[in-house]
């Protein structure tokens, strides 16, 4: 397992010089490609990252952004990583860009699941993936102890799972390892020291027990206290 890691002094020269980066390779791809696959996490860590990328000026009409994973909850939730999109990335000129959806209404994400991944399928291999790692060192809904877990890690896996994970209190959908280690461009954001240690301690474990291990070959790590 061999990344770089990138420490910033805060987390705004972080949040800014990530967005320079993911838009460096945003127009490189595009350089390429008639248009090129944006993959990025929800929560509330990558917010600032949004705020300075959605004002760069690129092609944005020719980008195709998705989660990397969803909550199976409406955008209209809280909960949902859709909605921090609309609020947060898909404005000022990435307003632009064209959004995949990881969502469609339905109780269980198994009976869409086979749509959404055909609506994915001709957006791919990805070309720029940015992801975050929880403490437990799950990344995207990648989670240690999920009930799909063996199958996301597979070689050959589904482009999407559904997956049920300890302490999440909803269903979940979410990219595989394979998918995400397609990318052309891998960037990982963490903050905070306890992130730090987890990010170190997973180095000596399975996937199966640290999830984030299986896509950080050849990532970018970006980390600020």
């Amino acid at each position: 397992m061999s990344f770089t890691l990138l420490e910033y002094p805060d987390r705004e020269l972080l949040a800014m010089d990530l967005a320079n980066q993911l838009a460096g390779d945003l127009r490189a791809a595009l350089a390429q490609n008639d248009r090129v696959a944006f993959a990025v996490p929800g929560g509330t860590s990558p917010g600032p990252v949004f705020d300075d990328l959605c004002a760069v000026d690129m092609d944005w009409s020719r980008v195709d952004v998705l989660l990397t994973d969803e909550r199976w909850v409406p955008e209209v939730s809280e909960r949902s990583n859709t909605r921090l999109l609309r609020q947060r990335l898909l404005v000022e000129k990435a307003a632009a860009a064209h959004l995949l959806p990881m969502y469609l209404p339905s109780e269980l994400p198994e009976d869409r699941i086979d749509e959404l991944a055909e609506t994915l399928r001709p957006s791919l291999p990805l070309g720029v993936v940015l992801l975050g790692m929880g403490t437990d060192m799950h990344t995207a809904s990648i989670f240690p102890g999920a009930d799909r877990l063996i199958d996301a890690l597979a070689p050959g896996a589904p482009l999407l799972l559904a997956m049920r994970a300890p302490g999440a209190p909803e269903p979940r959908i979410t990219l595989s390892a394979e998918v995400l280690n397609g990318a052309m461009r891998k960037h990982v954001l963490i903050f905070g020291q306890e992130k730090r240690e987890a990010l170190e301690r997973s180095k000596g474990l399975t996937p199966m027990e640290a999830p984030i291990s299986a896509v950080l070959d050849d990532a970018m790590v970006h980390w600020a206290e």
